[in-house]
């Protein structure tokens, strides 16, 4: 059983998902300048990396900010379909494991529902003493399309030289047709086009007047270089101007984020839009092409609360454009974080999989002015642990405290709920663990696989591959059997 528990607020937040952050004051801005995810470190000073195992009795707690972002699962899918393997930097594990579903139960409201599971690894896996694996989920409740709020969407479109290529402006514009004729005749929709500069292609119009909007998407060709610094900051601005009370304002980048005019860092840029943050106008990002600018789009997401996702194809956009964006246009929760408490006497030491540049200071669990991320209606979050048992710890030993603290996009304050975690809980046999939970193994270690490090090379590619297949024939999810696919072919490359 979840237990809950509410505390007033610190500063206000912005209250719409994915809002880029607002610097606030100089001394606030330092503050978050100095917490930013990937900063944190352990009890002695030194910095925390997700590639090593914490010893419980030097740091029993793991801190981080939730993250949502699917979008480095959906590029190195793409490439090696495309028969090439990733840079080891841009594979993220969480956004492996995050990238497919869960079937986690929803809460009766908003919030968070806890789930916490785990099994021994499969025999396949090369790992020396008592380590479990464990799975902490969470899950939101999803919304009837019909319910949520009216939006006022803005799509900055990226009209440069290199989307061009088949698969990029075509896609992103048969994506937005779709969407179009999907959207309620109450919603809006303004487009920005940018290459060099930007421009206003259509000011905020609602979807009842959907011909002007059609005509609108069908003049969109490329041009030359790629100021994504420009398209944002028009971008925003157009969103500012049409920015329409008691709905769900958001600005929406499509590009593949290979941007070489103007400012080509997330921070600078984020700094430029900041103001209209603060009018609680929201971001996604939406990454297109065979060569990608993970690293931007990524950081733009995260640095500034975002959301980022990938998409290759025609079906996948539609997915994305037509049935996930109407559906999780509000929001469920704002400045999401975990805290796992382990305990000292049931395990030696853990390691967080994933989750590298999110990490944050322990102490900063319950400092509102630190960020963390947001979630929209029925999202799920999956993070999974190693963790290596004491030796002798009866099954009913408790080995953690799973907490989860967020902000209440209504009332605007803190909400806690937590789950206690026990050896028997993560105690089952592989085979016999939730095909789900199999998935997110395959998932996260093919992750590691490709990132080369030590903890890559407990697995093989096969194996993991016949996990993911095993796990599609017992959930008959296509995209799973496809992940199988995508590990086979990641095997056959190396």
């Amino acid at each position: 059983m979840a237990h809950l528990r509410r505390s007033p607020l610190l500063p206000a937040l912005l209250a719409i998902t994915m809002t880029i952050t607002a610097c606030g004051a100089e001394g606030r801005g330092a503050r978050q300048a100095d917490t930013a995810p990937g900063s944190a470190r352990h009890h002695d000073g030194t910095p925390w990396s997700g590639d090593e195992e914490t010893a419980t009795e030097e740091d029993p707690r793991s801190t981080f900010g939730v993250d949502v972002d699917t979008a480095s699962y959906g590029y190195a899918r793409r490439l090696i379909m495309d028969g090439r393997l990733p840079e080891r930097t841009a594979v993220r594990p969480e956004e492996f494991v995050n990238s497919f579903r869960q079937d986690y139960a929803e809460p009766g409201g908003d919030g968070f529902a806890v789930h916490v599971d785990g099994a021994h690894f499969p025999d396949s896996h090369e790992v020396s003493g008592e380590v479990r694996l464990m799975r902490v989920g969470l899950q939101t409740r999803s919304e009837d399309e019909e319910s949520r709020p009216d939006a006022a969407l803005t799509f900055v479109v990226d009209v440069s030289g290199s989307m061009g290529e088949p698969g990029r402006l075509d896609l992103v514009q048969d994506a937005l047709h779709t969407l179009v004729d999907q959207l309620r005749r109450t919603d809006s929709i303004a487009i920005v086009e940018f290459s060099g500069e930007a421009r206003v292609v259509r000011e905020m119009t609602a979807v009842s007047d959907a011909d002007e909007l059609h005509a609108a998407i069908d003049s969109l060709h490329t041009r030359d270089s790629t100021n994504l610094e420009a398209g944002l900051v028009l971008g925003y601005r157009v969103a500012r101007d049409g920015f329409r009370p008691g709905r769900t304002n958001r600005v929406i980048v499509l590009s593949d984020g290979l941007a070489n005019a103007g400012r080509t860092d997330a921070e600078p840029i984020l700094r430029r839009v900041r103001d209209e943050a603060e009018k609680q106008i929201a971001l996604l990002g939406v990454g297109v092409g065979s060569e990608y600018g993970d690293e931007l789009m990524e950081q733009l997401a995260d640095r500034g609360d975002g959301f980022a996702v990938y998409v290759s194809d025609r079906a996948q956009a539609r997915k994305v454009f037509v049935r996930q964006l109407p559906a999780t246009l509000s929001v469920r929760a704002l400045d999401a974080k975990v805290q796992v408490s382990f305990e000292p006497t049931s395990v030696r030491s853990y390691r967080l999989v994933g989750y590298d540049n999110r990490a944050l200071d322990d102490e900063d669990f319950r400092d509102d002015r630190v960020d963390g991320g947001e979630v929209g209606p029925g999202h799920s979050v999956t993070a999974l642990y190693a963790v290596r048992l004491a030796d002798g710890v009866p099954p009913s030993a408790r080995i953690a405290r799973v907490q989860v603290r967020w902000t209440d996009p209504t009332r605007r304050d803190a909400a806690e709920t937590y789950e206690s975690v026990t050896v028997a809980d993560v105690n089952g046999d592989f085979r016999e663990a939730s095909p789900r939970l199999r998935t997110c193994y395959s998932a996260g270690y093919f992750a590691q696989a490709l990132q080369d490090g030590p903890y890559g090379r407990e697995v093989r590619l096969d194996d993991l591959a016949a996990i993911a297949q095993q796990a599609a024939d017992a959930t008959d999810d296509p995209e799973v059997r496809d992940l199988a696919t995508v590990i086979h072919e990641a095997e056959r490359l190396r």
